[in-house]
């Protein structure tokens, strides 16, 4: 069936806990990702019938060689730490390398209580999975680093939260399940051992080519520094706003984890906030890049006793090292947004250009996706207010003084400002539907958002902002 090759099994039994599944009702298969499967993974379920796959993706089957266990971490949860999270609601099948030898988690979301859950049911409805699913794919297709989504599956369970609804479980993809958080469980109980242990794994596991460094450990944090700073980048060009970028939910592989209450924007507004219980906006969409420097140094917290036995030297050391490249979450940020505006290379003035025109956006309430998009087109439809018209006379001054011609940074504007974008009312549209047996509006977006950058006639009403009335301004997480 699959055959897993479980390493994380190896380090000490602290490390997680052994889950087995609960038993469901009706396990039924909303989607599979075959393709994915297998021309990514190289797994071959060929075999397996509909009702099979159900029953493997819903944990009722597992192979012998499945791991089941739910991973230990702690983490800061709006700025306040919490020692013992952990998977509540998820157990690690295993791990696979792939053909091309890279190696990936398979973890089954919502499959039932944990010695984590914590109170909780450890169980999922079928909108998070429904979410979770059509966001993390069309990421994916966009080109940001991402958990992947393998399936999803319906229970033929209700849950309960305010009210019943029918459950679910989501199967994910992940280069790993190492957390931020996962370094602050071990650092918080002073278990210097597995902390080591886990850092040698990680690096290992993820960053092979520092082994040979001076000092692993701060070429480490510099590392997670690079990817966060380019992942973060990635979010903000698009509009993407995470929600709950807490140390437990930022992978340090650099991949997009844990689709909460996420939302992609659609009318631009720097201070917009999705999570329903943000209500001071710390994960606000202008605060992704301070929050991800925030989270770095509560890493480089846990590493404080392999820098310097001297507690205040280590800290010194920490400090110089951070210092001497946290520039580079702003210059990502600088270059991501500058290849939207056909930009080739990033130059001092940039950033005031880039401001001006998000300003704009904000001041005149556009849709920050279509803006963009017709930007590439000459501009056709944007309102020209006095702050466009400075914003255009300096921006197109800009294009002329690089080498590449109009024709070039057009062409770049369109390999990275997409015309489709996983819309909230549209990925609502589908949640709804599926809850009453309809899965049109899932498997429509799956298809669509594989080609964001293309324009495609068919699915044109899922180009479209939506109406004032139609936007959602909160969404929730799945527990």
């Amino acid at each position: 069936m699959i055959n897993f090759d479980n390493t994380y099994l190896n380090l000490p039994e602290r490390f997680y806990a052994e889950v087995t599944p609960e038993k469901v009702s009706k396990p039924f298969l909303l989607e599979f990702n075959r393709e994915f499967a297998s021309e990514e993974l190289g797994l071959n379920l060929d075999t397996l019938n509909k009702r099979e796959l159900a029953d493997l993706f819903t944990g009722q089957v597992l192979p012998d060689s499945a791991s089941s266990i739910a991973l230990a971490y702690a983490g800061h949860q709006f700025g306040h730490f919490v020692p013992q999270l952990g998977d509540g609601r998820a157990l690690l099948m295993g791990e696979i390398v792939t053909p091309k030898g890279r190696r990936y988690d398979i973890q089954l979301k919502g499959s039932g209580q944990t010695p984590f859950s914590r109170d909780g049911d450890g169980k999922s409805s079928l909108g998070p999975v429904i979410r979770e699913y059509i966001v993390s794919e069309a990421m994916h297709f966009l080109g940001v680093p991402t958990t992947r989504a393998l399936a999803a599956a319906a229970t033929g369970d209700s849950i309960f939260r305010d009210q019943p609804l029918p459950g679910g479980i989501f199967t994910r993809v992940a280069s790993s399940h190492i957390r931020i958080g996962t370094f602050e469980y071990f650092a918080a109980r002073d278990d210097l051992e597995s902390l080591k242990l886990l850092v040698n794994y990680s690096i290992d596991r993820h960053y092979p080519d520092i082994k040979d460094q001076k000092n692993i450990y701060l070429s480490f944090l510099q590392k997670i520094a690079h990817t966060h700073a380019s992942l973060v980048a990635h979010w903000m060009s698009f509009g993407f706003i995470h929600g709950v970028m807490n140390t437990d939910n930022m992978s340090i592989s650099g991949e997009t984890i844990d689709y909460g209450p996420c939302a992609f924007m659609d009318n631009f507004a720097s201070n917009r906030v999705f999570s329903s219980i943000d209500r001071n906006g710390r994960y606000a969409y202008n605060n992704q890049i301070p929050i991800a420097k925030w989270n770095l140094y509560r890493l480089a917290n846990c590493l404080i006793p392999f820098i310097h036995n001297d507690q205040k030297q280590a800290i010194s050391i920490i400090e110089d090292s951070i210092n001497s490249y946290s520039h580079i979450y702003e210059e990502k940020w600088m270059e991501t947004m500058g290849k939207k505006l056909g930009l080739f290379s990033s130059e001092a003035e940039d950033q005031a250009l880039i401001n001006n025109w998000l300003q704009y956006l904000e001041d005149e309430d556009l849709d920050f996706t279509l803006s963009f998009r017709k930007l590439s087109e000459s501009s056709n439809g944007l309102k020209e207010t006095s702050r466009f018209k400075d914003f255009s006379s300096k921006w197109h001054k800009r294009l002329e003084n690089q080498p590449q011609d109009l024709r070039e940074s057009r062409d770049l504007m369109n390999s990275v400002n997409p015309v489709f974008i996983p819309r909230n009312h549209q990925v609502e549209r589908a949640i709804q539907s599926a809850f009453e047996g309809d899965l049109s509006i899932f498997k429509d977006m799956n298809h669509l958002l594989k080609n964001p950058y293309v324009d495609q006639p068919k699915f044109e009403a899922y180009k479209v902002a939506p109406k004032p009335d139609e936007r959602i301004e909160a969404t929730f997480c799945g527990t």
